[in-house]
């Protein structure tokens, strides 16, 4: 709970869910010292929230008798958007480090009329799922806000940052746009260390720290392509260059963005890819209904054949020769 934004809200939440606290107490539950507490009631005040404070021994720090904050007024529609947005990111791994979906869904519930909190209940207990729930690695909340807001002002910061080696370094960067991929977060941005664009994990981020520098926007230039462009290009065995004879809105739909990368051709769509086995790639090509003319590697040419072979020899085989 580092953000004094953070603290200041914190402090709210506990004035509404007790009657009285002193100032020692709430130093503990905000981890702060007793002089801070009496600043963030001061912002409170300023924000024009009654704090009272009284002194003495029983004395300590409430909320205004008779204030309450304004209730959240949601229509049917809107509470239902709130509570499936709740629960895709939930299921899509894009929650932080801090149970903050459960959290959410408690208090939206909490301060809904019954007429709602009954049939959104009702969703939450009976919706079901497709597809497998994603697992990542939770970014820290304030280190992901803090990115997203140096990007939108386009301003410089400094980040603790450790590698997967375990390799632990001190950076500035010019965060461009912040991307969630497949369960994890990633922000993309001019690495000043290196002097080229460069990729992290916010997982991997210890601490943002803003600098005084700010940088011009990148003009068409687009986060999560890069992210994804990058990622197809990772150190994998084997690199594939394919034509495909078909339409790039259509063939883009059917592969994975994390996999391929795809220019459009006269002849057709360009597809470079990374592969470390090729049987894989095999089975992706022939699950496609265009035509396709392999560049390289020549091995994966191999591949096909060993595929069309087993595809041929399952046509072929009748029941009696089930394989043992």
């Amino acid at each position: 709970m580092s953000h004094p934004l953070t603290r200041v809200l914190t402090l709210l939440e506990l004035l509404q869910s007790n009657a009285r606290l002193t100032g020692t107490e709430l130093a503990d539950r905000l981890d702060t010292d007793v002089r801070t507490v009496r600043r963030y009631t001061a912002h409170l005040r300023e924000l024009g929230i009654p704090v009272e404070a009284e002194r003495g021994r029983y004395g300590g720090y409430r909320l205004a008798r008779g204030y309450r904050m304004p209730p959240l007024v949601l229509t049917n529609d809107e509470a239902l958007a709130v509570v499936l947005g709740l629960l895709a990111a939930e299921r899509l791994g894009m929650g932080t480090a801090a149970p903050a979906t459960a959290g959410a869904l408690a208090k939206i519930e909490r301060v809904l009329p019954h007429a709602l909190r009954e049939p959104l209940a009702a969703m939450r207990e009976t919706l079901s799922f497709t597809a497998n729930a994603v697992t990542g690695q939770a970014p820290t909340t304030g280190v992901l806000l803090a990115l997203a807001q140096a990007s939108r002002a386009r301003t410089t910061v400094g980040i603790s940052h450790q590698s997967w080696r375990e390799e632990h370094t001190e950076r500035d960067i010019d965060p461009y746009g912040v991307v969630f991929h497949t369960g994890r977060w990633y922000v993309v941005g001019h690495d000043h260390l290196r002097d080229s664009l460069r990729t992290f994990r916010i997982d991997r981020i210890a601490s943002v720290t803003p600098r005084a520098d700010s940088f011009p926007a990148l003009d068409g230039f687009d986060p999560g392509a890069h992210l994804t462009s990058t990622l197809a290009q990772g150190p994998y065995r084997w690199r594939v260059e394919v034509t495909i004879h078909g339409p790039l809105d259509e063939i883009a739909r059917r592969l994975p963005r994390s996999a391929v990368t795809l220019t459009a051709q006269p002849t057709g769509v360009l597809m470079h890819a990374r592969a470390e086995r090729l049987d894989g790639m095999a089975h992706l090509l022939a699950s496609l209904e265009w035509p396709f003319t392999i560049h390289q590697p020549d091995e994966l040419r191999q591949a096909l054949k060993d595929l069309a072979a087993q595809l041929t020899a399952a046509a072929q085989r009748g029941p009696e020769e089930l394989p043992q």
